[in-house]
């Protein structure tokens, strides 16, 4: 099996908040999750750099757009870096390869008649560059809340409307083309009206940063179908047999994790492009809720509402940050986003659950057996965890499979509460005194528990769980297979206290 994650490409002129954090970290999440699994994986992200505010931003810094996205686009990088996102390919639109298959598509295209010239009217958003019809205004302004004004010019159009039969067959003979089930809803409802064709073009007069028509040099291309397109191109689309083998290999597996404000443009937009141009459809488009402020609306730079994911970092640790983003919302749900919320997740889960978990377990084996202590199976409930915890795995990946990675959490932490629930009965710290081998028991299989937990968690904080798997005595690379047994620990194997995993995390003053 072969599993194709991309994330949105990003707007270049933003700087990345919690939100572009948020989606890139759980694609990274499940990329790992799917790599543990066995599985052939590509992880695809990046950055959208043509577009009137890019050109904007460049004409008000006196930069040619080029130098301009060339020092913006190393902020994407330096940050996805420090976060441990381990992407296959970073793709900018500005790469030469890119253009070329985009101006390809644009003329294949207009050769079998799929775009035509004719004028225009109709309500542009500068900050979206998107244009919208009379009907799709909501109180004068786009359906996002962004300033309009009208304009009226020649342009070059797709035959968007052509396609909406296709399109509304696939939705409903693929009923997991579009999740979650509510925003599926949402496109079918779009659909339910007339689908207009899309301009496609936009004068060079009024836009000159963009990748030129072929067939008119006087315009560039609509941003969006230069934007979208980088799903295909990015591996290896339109360009030749040699390249296209990654195509080939992973494009009948791709998901496109997308933040809800897209839906339409990855839904409708690209669906009905890749039909005329006789490309199959992604396996699914998956969008996801927004990350709310303290007033319940969606972070956004333009409101200075934000939160940077490295101010985060700083306070939680990057493996905090990302347990936290993956833990917190039910993918496709919104959520509210406080650093004080943060904290106290983190210390009710990882400080006092899985922190201390490991904390005691450790220091009493070592103090009392010099390392991992003998095994054995004579209590009923001890029987009783490790069927839960040998039972874990399985359940995780169901919820990987299907998209949930914060249930899938949910199960880990669940055994990490059984474990400690465990402990306390069995009390090892006082029966070690009377009855060594019941400790040694009990202990033995805390310290399993451990050892697959953090198999399990190591898709989201790869650098605790690893060192947490080091101290466990295990150096061989984590796979799903080794959390699916039980009694992997050696006795008597060295096992290395040290200072606390998770130091409860703390706001600053």
């Amino acid at each position: 099996m072969s599993f194709y994650i991309t994330t949105p490409i990003y707007y270049v002129n933003d700087a990345p908040h919690i939100g572009h954090a948020y989606t890139t970290i759980v694609a990274d999440v499940l990329t790992r999750y799917h790599k543990l699994f066995g599985e052939e994986t590509y992880f695809l992200t990046g950055t959208d750099e043509h577009g009137q505010k890019v050109q904007s931003a460049a004409d008000a810094r006196g930069l040619d757009p080029q130098t301009h996205v060339d020092e913006l686009v190393e902020r994407f990088r330096d940050i996805w870096k420090e976060l441990e996102i381990d992407y296959d390919f970073f793709i900018r639109t500005t790469m030469p390869f890119h253009k070329q298959v985009v101006q390809d598509c644009l003329q294949k295209l207009y050769d079998k008649g799929e775009i035509y010239e004719d004028s225009y009217e109709g309500w542009y958003s500068v900050s979206e560059e998107m244009f919208y019809s009379e009907r799709e205004l909501v109180d004068g302004k786009s359906p996002q809340g962004k300033e309009v004004k009208k304009i009226t010019e020649k342009n070059y159009f797709f035959k968007m409307s052509k396609y909406q039969d296709q399109l509304l067959k696939h939705i409903e003979d693929n009923p997991q083309f579009i999740q979650p089930d509510t925003k599926k809803n949402e496109v079918l409802g779009f659909l339910a009206k007339p689908l207009t064709d899309l301009c496609i073009s936009r004068p060079k007069s009024r836009l000159a940063w963009g990748v030129e028509l072929p067939f008119d040099r006087s315009y560039v291309t609509y941003v969006w179908f230069d934007a979208l397109l980088n799903y295909a191109t990015a591996i290896g689309y339109g360009q030749g047999a040699e390249k296209e083998q990654l195509f080939n290999k992973f494009w009948k597996d791709a998901i496109h994790l997308i933040g809800k404000d897209i839906l339409t443009t990855h839904s409708v937009y690209w669906p009905t492009m890749l039909m005329a141009l006789e490309i199959p459809l992604p396996k699914q488009i998956f969008a996801h809720g927004w990350w709310l402020n303290e007033d319940d609306a969606k972070m956004s730079k333009s409101e200075g509402k934000v939160v940077s994911p490295l101010d985060m970092k700083d306070i939680v640790g990057v493996d905090g940050l990302r347990y936290f983003l993956t833990r917190e919302i039910y993918l496709g749900n919104d959520a509210k986003f406080s650093k004080e919320l943060v904290v106290s997740k983190l210390n009710a889960e990882l400080a006092n659950n899985l922190g201390n978990l490991m904390s005691r377990t450790v220091k009493l084996a070592c103090k009392n057996f010099d390392g991992v202590p003998p095994s054995s199976l004579k209590d009923a409930r001890t029987s009783g965890l490790m069927e839960l915890a040998v039972g874990t795995a399985k359940r995780v990946k169901q919820e990987i499979d299907t998209m949930s990675p914060n249930t899938a959490l949910g199960h880990v932490v669940d055994l990490l509460d059984a474990t400690n629930k465990y402990l306390d009965e069995l009390a090892p710290w006082k029966t070690v005194k009377e009855d060594k081998d019941a400790a040694a028991e009990s202990l033995y299989a805390a310290l399993e528990v451990l050892r697959i937990s953090a198999v399990l968690l190591s898709p989201v904080m790869p650098s605790k769980m690893n060192e947490l798997l080091e101290r466990l005595g295990i150096t061989a690379p984590a796979d799903i297979a080794a959390a699916e047994k039980w009694g992997i620990l050696e006795p008597g194997a060295a096992l290395v206290a040290g200072d606390p995993l998770f130091p409860r995390a703390e706001l600053p003053s």
